[in-house]
């Protein structure tokens, strides 16, 4: 068996996390998250409850690196992206913010939310309150809980927290064991990832068979492996019209192009 990608992230994460404590306490990262801001947070959520004029909602993801890949595109200019995935027609923004193995960063975030009026989603392993305070703060108007790296108070504490600091939260699943737990903590907006996080090997039909297991309240959002139109289509056909697409769209010769040529 290959490595377990997962845990090493997991592992790592744990460590940065004790080190950012010791600079910034949590303390002082909760007060200055519910200190009241003059930017408002944008409706994440909301952007996606219906499909968009074309039928489809893509949430445009800004993506330098992945542990599998490797490098993608290192010198990214996060401003431009975000302006170029809106000129494109994207519904919102996602922003990898892990450092060691997506070579993201909170920066690349703040840049990317400063140079649009799109929601801006932190893509990252959340697996502490802290973070989430830090991802407030930073300007995230939502944040990415993955069900498979969090016990089921975890994710409904941490669900709670994101509605006490008004985030959206898209929760991640990639199994049926996953979607109970989701379930069970009311999560509304759900990411089905098409990517086995732990191999890092990825299938489209993920999203398609899972989907039909989702709550009439809960609105799915397909993730990983989407390479083309063909992809959209498929996905539509079973009920999806909300798309996380990154790999794709920053190898893209035009980005705004081909972002167009996804929308349909």
């Amino acid at each position: 068996m290959g490595k377990d990608f997962l845990k090493a992230i997991v592992e790592h994460k744990k460590k940065e996390i004790a080190e950012a404590k010791k600079i910034i306490p949590e303390s002082q990262l909760c007060n200055d998250a519910f200190t009241p801001v003059k930017s408002k947070k944008r409706p994440f959520i909301k952007k996606l409850e219906k499909p968009g004029p074309s039928g489809v909602n893509i949430i445009a993801e800004i993506k330098r690196a992945s542990p599998s890949k490797g490098a993608i595109c290192l010198n990214l200019n996060p401003t431009a992206y975000a302006q170029k995935y809106e000129m494109g027609g994207a519904a919102a923004i996602s922003v990898l913010t892990d450092q060691p193995y997506f070579k993201g960063s909170l920066d690349d975030l703040k840049k990317a939310r400063e140079s649009s009026t799109l929601p801006v989603l932190r893509k990252d392993f959340l697996i502490s309150s802290y973070q989430i305070y830090e991802s407030s703060v930073a300007g995230a108007d939502a944040v990415l809980l993955i069900a498979r790296i969090l016990s089921r108070k975890q994710l409904c504490d941490y669900l709670k927290l994101c509605n006490e600091l008004k985030l959206d939260a898209l929760v991640e699943i990639h199994s049926e064991k996953d979607l109970e737990a989701a379930t069970q903590a009311k999560a509304r907006l759900i990411g089905i990832n098409n990517r086995n996080l732990s191999s890092f090997e990825t299938s489209v039909d993920t999203a398609i068979k899972l989907v039909s297991l989702l709550e009439p309240y809960q609105i799915a959002v397909a993730a990983s492996g989407i390479q083309n139109r063909d992809d959209i289509v498929k996905n539509q056909q079973a009920g999806i019209w909300n798309f996380l697409i990154g790999e794709s769209l920053v190898k893209a010769e035009n980005c705004q192009a081909f972002l167009r040529s996804l929308i349909g």
